[in-house]
């Protein structure tokens, strides 16, 4: 809660104290008679009650940070930090979270040990979620696009034709 002039009393939301932490952890930051400047968000004079933001009088990083980037896109990312589960990440000051399940296609290779803080690892973007502030970003996902898009380019021995075949029908489409 925030007093104001004339013994009016605001108050600031977990959720409007910062973009970058949670609200539980933002609110470990202020202490009873801190002076704190805020944006005044709503007045509603039936409840007698304003509602402030503290957070809306600087910068949204995490919009900042994903300007331009597009779902299905590939973005390279920093790791910051592994844990069992996987590898946080950091993009343009926006932290992600890569799960162990989308390291790799390989499940020999979903290891996040085998990553070290401070790599860079190309992703896909899977999901820009603006209200949670997250991106889902997968290296699995990037690995299958990449060999589908080979398949088309190159062709595969995987898709039950032999090399017979394929220089067979080259054959046969010369002969027209």
């Amino acid at each position: 809660f925030v007093g104001l002039d004339n013994d009016i009393d605001g108050m600031v939301h977990l959720s409007d104290l910062s973009w970058d932490q949670r609200g539980e952890d933002a609110i470990a930051n202020y202490r009873k008679g801190d002076t704190v400047t805020a944006s005044v968000t709503e007045v509603d004079v039936e409840k007698e009650r304003i509602s402030l933001s503290i957070k809306a009088l600087g910068e949204d990083t995490f919009t900042d940070a994903v300007d331009g980037v597009k779902r299905g896109g590939i973005i390279t990312v920093v790791v910051t930090a592994i844990e069992e589960g996987g590898v946080e990440v950091e993009y343009n000051g926006a932290k992600s979270f890569i799960r162990r399940s989308d390291l790799s296609r390989d499940r020999a290779d979903q290891r996040p040990e085998r990553f070290s803080v401070g790599d860079k690892i190309d992703v896909r973007v899977t999901n820009i979620d603006p209200k949670t502030r997250r991106m889902g970003l997968s290296i699995k996902a990037r690995e299958i696009a990449e060999e589908k898009e080979a398949v088309e380019q190159y062709g595969s021995s995987d898709s039950g034709a032999s090399l017979g075949d394929i220089l067979g029908a080259a054959l046969k489409g010369d002969k027209n």
